[in-house]
């Protein structure tokens, strides 16, 4: 009888254990998931500051200043909720302005004289290291769902995670091509 006490407190106790395991787990997670949100808050406000810095010089370059607003909207309206089931929705919008963003930058690089101002070269430091702190974000997130995935799914936590509502969450991938592509790097010989 005292064997069977023992085995029964055991198992209780590890209940518990692997329940709030799963449970801290999601709360990481979901806080992982939060960091990012935050990051692209930043970069979100960072790009009407960068676009109202080069409007009056790059009057004739309209097209490419309505993407990034466009592009931006979009994101901020696909990260409006955003929870660990809507990763790639969010994702896919940032990509674009993403996208958006690096045609921008390469646009801007034709005109010297708006390079060269200290104005400009303060917004393009900040975003570079805005979008260094959303890669940063995004490893942690992916890190961490990897993580809670895996408890989630290892045996005898997997008998738990019903009972903690555990449902496994999406990773941030990169879905678009171009951004995947090992950029081409060619060192020319000086004459």
């Amino acid at each position: 009888m005292l064997i069977l006490g023992i085995v029964a407190v055991v198992v209780v106790f590890w209940l518990i254990s692997a329940y709030n395991g799963l449970i801290a787990l999601r709360n990481q997670t979901a806080n992982a998931l939060k960091q990012i949100d935050v990051q692209l808050k930043r970069r979100h406000d960072l790009i009407p500051n960068l676009i109202s810095s080069v409007q009056a010089a790059m009057d004739f370059e309209k097209d490419t200043l309505q993407a990034v607003i466009s592009a931006r909207n979009s994101a901020i309206q696909a990260s409006a909720g955003f929870d660990p089931q809507h990763v790639k929705q969010v994702a896919a919008a940032e990509t674009q302005l993403t996208g958006a963003l690096g045609r921008f930058m390469a646009v801007v690089e034709a005109y010297p004289d708006l390079k060269a101002t200290s104005n400009m070269k303060s917004l393009q430091e900040e975003l570079a290291s805005t979008e260094n702190k959303v890669g940063f974000a995004r490893q942690l997130y992916n890190d961490t769902a990897t993580q809670y995935n895996t408890k989630q799914q290892q045996f005898p936590t997997n008998l738990v995670a019903g009972m903690a509502n555990a449902t496994p969450a999406e990773l941030w991938e990169i879905e678009d091509a171009a951004e995947r592509a090992v950029p081409k790097v060619e060192f020319r010989r000086g004459a």
